[in-house]
């Protein structure tokens, strides 16, 4: 049975150092879960590895798109497995690592059957967003869907608004379009998460953002002033430079943002991954005990 490694886990936990190492040792491929750093044109921003830090290991999704052509769920499940059918025929264990935890259960479980949604109420609920807040669009949700605003992570506003597309477009909650069964892949999953003390993580984060910030962040995100109303660009690392280019704020201000929206961001990738409840917990370090479970 072939075997699909996953190794998630939160921003600046350890899972590029740690993969190269695993798949050194596996003689395999490291795939990328990472729903941004895909693109060619974000790299500081997504802390996309440098050659350096993939030591000679085949990397796949990254710089693999550009940010005028995005990447959804349901065309990242496509392709990826497609290449991992690619994959499995020159090896028995493919690595697949990343924090977008939707994007591995669209690999490994298959994606819910979601109705699609016109365009018009999708730039509306932007426009709503950018004007009212993403308070009120929780509040909405909600009212509409008590069930996915119980479990879903309502401080990233593409869930939010997208669950209150297929709301307000069906006349149906969300949940009720979510799939019960996976589906079946010709391929076993073993499900990895990495974890650290949380101020351990905390201090690695800060660590990062400083490094971002001295790599050229800021020219980065300048040069990405024309896409700024893409979703990628909504997240952290890049949706508190915007307004410190506009002047809206002082430097030191964008910098306390960048590193507790990042701190913020771990945490939530956290909580949704033991939400999962299908994860091995583990240190980055302890690989001989994830080579056991493979």
């Amino acid at each position: 049975m072939k075997t699909l490694l996953v190794i998630a886990g939160p921003t600046a936990v350890g899972k590029t150092a740690l993969c190269v190492q695993l798949a050194k040792t596996l003689q395999t491929d490291v795939v990328s879960a990472d729903s941004r750093q895909l693109y060619r044109e974000l790299s500081i921003g997504t802390a996309k590895p440098t050659p350096e830090e993939m030591g000679g290991v085949r990397h796949h999704f990254i710089n693999s798109h550009s940010i005028v052509d995005p990447v959804n769920a349901g065309r990242y499940e496509r392709e990826c497995l497609a290449l991992l059918n690619e994959l499995f025929q020159e090896t028995d264990v493919v690595i697949l690592s990343g924090g977008t935890g939707l994007y591995i259960n669209a690999v490994c479980f298959g994606l819910d059957d979601i109705p699609s949604v016109e365009p018009a109420l999708r730039e509306h609920l932007f426009n709503r967003l950018q004007q009212e807040g993403l308070a009120v669009l929780q509040e909405e949700l909600r009212e509409l869907d008590p069930v996915y605003a119980q479990t879903a992570d309502l401080q990233n506003p593409i869930r939010v608004t997208r669950a209150l597309e297929v709301c307000l477009t069906t006349g149906l909650p969300y949940s009720s379009f979510r799939r019960q069964q996976p589906t079946e892949r010709p391929f076993r999953s073993v499900l990895i998460a990495l974890e650290r003390p949380r101020e351990e993580l905390y201090t690695r984060i800060d660590t990062r953002m400083d490094a971002m910030l001295a790599a050229g962040l800021i020219d980065e995100v300048a040069s990405l002033v024309p896409y700024r109303h893409l979703p990628a660009l909504q997240t952290v690392g890049y949706q508190e430079v915007f307004p410190y280019l506009d002047g809206q704020y002082d430097y030191e201000e964008m910098v306390r943002l960048l590193k507790r929206n990042s701190r913020r961001y771990a945490k939530r990738q956290l909580t949704w991954f033991r939400n999962q409840g299908n994860y091995q917990w583990v240190s980055p370090s302890d690989e001989k005990e994830i080579l056991s479970y493979v």
